[in-house]
Parts: C-alpha cells; sequence; structure tokens
C-alpha cells in the first residue's frame, strides 16, 4: 500500500488498546478509506456491512431496502437474523449476537458508507447511540473495535465527529484521510510501473488531484495526453460522468451545491458570501452556511481570511482540481476525442495551467514550508489584494499566497507554472516590488517580506532573480 503509514499504523494499534475502541474513517469519495481500512487488518473482520446508495431507490422503501442489506451481511457471518429486520434497534441486537458467538480475540466490526444508511425516520444514529453506549462500553469484555466510514464527510462530521448528541465525545479515534501528495502519486505510479516524470506528474496532479482512484485508471505504455483523452474525452470514457456522480452521492439535493461550485470556478482567487448569494441565487441563510461549510468539509471549497482583513470579509475558494478542471474543458463538452493531445499549447489550457498550479501549490504547502526551511515555525496561509489608489500610492494588486511567520516574516509567493526553466524578467520584477510596496502601504505590517518564487522547473538567471529572495522548484513539491 502507498503511504498512509501513520493511518495504517493508527489502525492496527487499535487490536493492543485495553478499551473497546470506536474510531471515525471520513474523506472525500474514492480518496481509498475503505482500501486503507481492508488492507489495516488484512481483510479479516468479525462483521463488515456497506451501506447501499439508495438515490434511485424509493423514498418510503430506503429503510427497508437498508436493513434487509443488514440482514444480508449478518447472514454472512453465520448469524442470520430469525425474523425480518423492523428497525435498527433489532439490527443491532443481532450484531450483539454476532460479537457473543465471535472467538476472535478482538471483534472488528466495520461499517462503510454509514450515511446512505441514515435514511429519514431510520432511527439509525440513535440506535448506534444505544448500541455503543448501553452494550458495547457497559460489557465486561472490552474487546470491540467499531469502525464507521462514510465519503459524506459533512454527515460525519456533524452525526459522528462532532456529535452533540448521544455520540458526543464517544470517538476513541478518528482519520481524515487526505488526498494523495505528489510524492505519493509518484509512487504509486511506480508501483504500475508508469513511467512519467515530476513535471508529467505535477501536470496530472493539476487534472485529476492527489485521488487515488483516479491515478489508478492511468495506463502505462501511453503519454499522459493519451491516458487523460482516453480518461475523460473519448465515448465512454471512464471519468466523463465521475462529475455528476461524485455530487449526487456527497449530497442528497446536489443541485444548489454544484451552483455554488460553478460561481466559485469564473473566479480564480475566490470569491465573498454576499458575492456567491448573488451569482447562485441563493439567499443568505443558515442553509447557506452549512452548505459552504459541508463543501469545506469535502475539500472542494478553502475558506480564508484576506490578511489584514476581518473575518466577515472571508473568501470562498475552489481549490479542487478535479472540479476546476471538469468546468473548464468538461462541463459543455464539444471537444472531440483527441483533444488533450492536440491542444497542449492552446491559450484556453495555457489559462487553466497557471490557476491548477496554484490549486496544486495550495494542496502542498507543508512541502513549501519545507522547502523555506520553516517546518516548525507556526504560519498563517493567506491571500490578499487591493484595489488601485492613485491617492493612497496604490496600484493593485493580488496575491494568491502569503505565508505570515511568527519570527516575523511574510513570505510573498509567486507561483508560476512554465513547460521550461523559468527566466525573471523586468516584468514579473516589477510586479513583485508592486505587490510588496501595495501590502506595506495598505496593512502598515512590520515584519519583513521575502519575495518568493515557486515555478515548475528551475530559475534561469537574468538580471532581476537576485531580487528574488527564495526559489521553490517542482523538485521542492515532491520532498
Amino acid at each position: 500500500m502507498v503511504g498512509r503509514t501513520e493511518e495504517k499504523r493508527q489502525l492496527q494499534s487499535l487490536l493492543s488498546e485495553k478499551e473497546s475502541q470506536f474510531i471515525a474513517v471520513y474523506g472525500r469519495r474514492r480518496v481509498g478509506k475503505t482500501f486503507l481500512i481492508r488492507e489495516s487488518f488484512d481483510y479479516k473482520f468479525t462483521f463488515q456491512h456497506t451501506g447501499l446508495s439508495t438515490n434511485s431507490i424509493k423514498k418510503n422503501l430506503r429503510k427497508k431496502v437498508q436493513l434487509e442489506e443488514f440482514a444480508k451481511s449478518l447472514s454472512e457471518t453465520g448469524c442470520a437474523p430469525k425474523n425480518e429486520l423492523t428497525s435498527w434497534y433489532d439490527a443491532f441486537d443481532c450484531l450483539k449476537e454476532v460479537i457473543i458467538n465471535s472467538k476472535d480475540k478482538k471483534k472488528v466490526i466495520f461499517i462503510d458508507e454509514l450515511s446512505w444508511m441514515d435514511t429519514k425516520g431510520g432511527e439509525l444514529l440513535s440506535a448506534l447511540e444505544h448500541f455503543w453506549n448501553g452494550w458495547v462500553t457497559a460489557r465486561k469484555e472490552k474487546d470491540v473495535v467499531l469502525i464507521v466510514c462514510a465519503s459524506a464527510t459533512y454527515w460525519m462530521m456533524d452525526n459522528i465527529v462532532n456529535s452533540k448528541g448521544g455520540l458526543h465525545n464517544r470517538l476513541t479515534g478518528k482519520i481524515n484521510l487526505r488526498p494523495f501528495t505528489l510524492a505519493e502519486c509518484e509512487e504509486y505510479l511506480k508501483t504500475k510501473k508508469i513511467l512519467f516524470n515530476r513535471h508529467q506528474i505535477i501536470q496530472c496532479y493539476m487534472i485529476l488531484g492527489g485521488v487515488p482512484y483516479y491515478w489508478s485508471l492511468l495506463k502505462k505504455g501511453k503519454s499522459l495526453p493519451q491516458n487523460i483523452d482516453e480518461l475523460f474525452f473519448k465515448d465512454g470514457a471512464p471519468l466523463q460522468d465521475e462529475y455528476n456522480n461524485l455530487y449526487h452521492a456527497l449530497f442528497n439535493k446536489p443541485e444548489q451545491y454544484i451552483k455554488i461550485i460553478e460561481a466559485l470556478c469564473d473566479i480564480n482567487k475566490g470569491i465573498t458570501r454576499d458575492e456567491i448569494c448573488k451569482k447562485t441565487r441563493i439567499s443568505s441563510s443558515g442553509e447557506l452556511t452549512k452548505k459552504l461549510k459541508e463543501l469545506e468539509n469535502c475539500g472542494f471549497v478553502r475558506k480564508y481570511v484576506p490578511f489584514g482583513s476581518e473575518r466577515k470579509n472571508a473568501m470562498y475558494q475552489l481549490v479542487d482540481n478535479f472540479t476546476l478542471f471538469y468546468n473548464r474543458f468538461l462541463k459543455n463538452n464539444s471537444h472531440d476525442e483527441n483533444f488533450w493531445k492536440s491542444a497542449s499549447n492552446s491559450s484556453e489550457i495555457y489559462s487553466w495551467s497557471g490557476i491548477a498550479f496554484e490549486r496544486v501549490c495550495l494542496e502542498h504547502i507543508e512541502q513549501i514550508k519545507n522547502a523555506l526551511g520553516i517546518s516548525g515555525v507556526q504560519t498563517d496561509v493567506n491571500s490578499w489584494k487591493c484595489e488601485a489608489n492613485p491617492d493612497k500610492g496604490l496600484q493593485g494588486s493580488q496575491i494568491d499566497l502569503l505565508i505570515v511567520r511568527k519570527d516575523q516574516i511574510i513570505n510573498l509567493c509567486e507561483m508560476k507554472y512554465s513547460e521550461s526553466d523559468y527566466v525573471p524578467d523586468v516584468a514579473f520584477d516589477k510586479a513583485m516590488r508592486r505587490k510588496i510596496s501595495d501590502l506595506k502601504k495598505t496593512t502598515k505590517t512590520k515584519y519583513a517580506i521575502h519575495s518568493t518564487l515557486v515555478t515548475t522547473y528551475e530559475v534561469g538567471e537574468s538580471s532581476y532573480t537576485g531580487n528574488i529572495q527564495s526559489i521553490i522548484t517542482g523538485e521542492d513539491l515532491f520532498k
């Protein structure tokens, strides 16, 4: 298994704990949660069950269907229910019998896609609370390891991780499984014997993000453009419908979530809550707050407060590479099946490349900090902009990445995607000086401001290169 060393260690350590354990594993769809859990326990469970997606099932039948599927999983353990399950209390009573009858030293119970089992009026959470609080923790034998998992991160956060009900503070552990880093993607490609250089891996990450399932679809012996055409643009391509499937799997009513995402796609730096309301015509309410938080929890959206600003001026920015790619190139797809191979040098792709590379950098802040030698320094990561105002001596600037450090230094990062070594010119130098000047005048900061260049290849020598305080290359993003 590639990566996931700490997560695997955490899961396997549950077997040596003296008390019963209740752990939640969550993260976006296709990130490898189920694979991690199965690999960590060598596919050996006292009981395992996966909730059934019920989007295509009539609402009045959803609870019944979920209970029927749970009964089938019980039967596979040799403890078939004597009667039809009519409630989740019945279902967990049967699970108690499985645990009592098991000869396993540790009774490892794995319930996957728990959120899909939570049908309206089904009382799943109440029954789960009763099972854990009223039975598992009350047993003399402290031998149960209960692992629950779901792709609906917002549901897991609201109902399990941050539960205000009977499961409040009941978890003994949690794992938020993040997408692969560039280094992990490189390691994964090696296991598949796919030969891409590091620049090509960065390009691939700009499209797929770090979602392991998407990378598993790449084929050896084919170039990156060939792979992308086959994944997205050919008839019946495996990822053509993934966008809709992704949001429909996560949200019961995904239309408004998709509206918010599409509004964010249009503005690279992000937009405010009020601007989201105007663009989507969704009213400002507690429901909008909930949807924005859910998108943030799922890793699609980043909320940040611009440097020197107040929390009420928070910005929302799309950070999911796959979503950005889909909306740029597949939402209104009129491209032929060889689009990516033939259009690699087009202005459309050039414009997208700069934005997508910025997203890659935002996913690798720790690697950037390591390259700067400040991995142990407390930092705030945000962005900043100001409008031109000649009366105040402001020329107008936008800074997409600021690393504000407790050692009184600000790294003003300029992220430049390049197909070769980047050579700073007079325009780059002038823009950097303008941004530093505007930042100082507007925020009145006393911190030293270090111009920092993050680019894909090396940096060539010019009369302006020496003005850059710190240089981060694509190689650094893999460390």
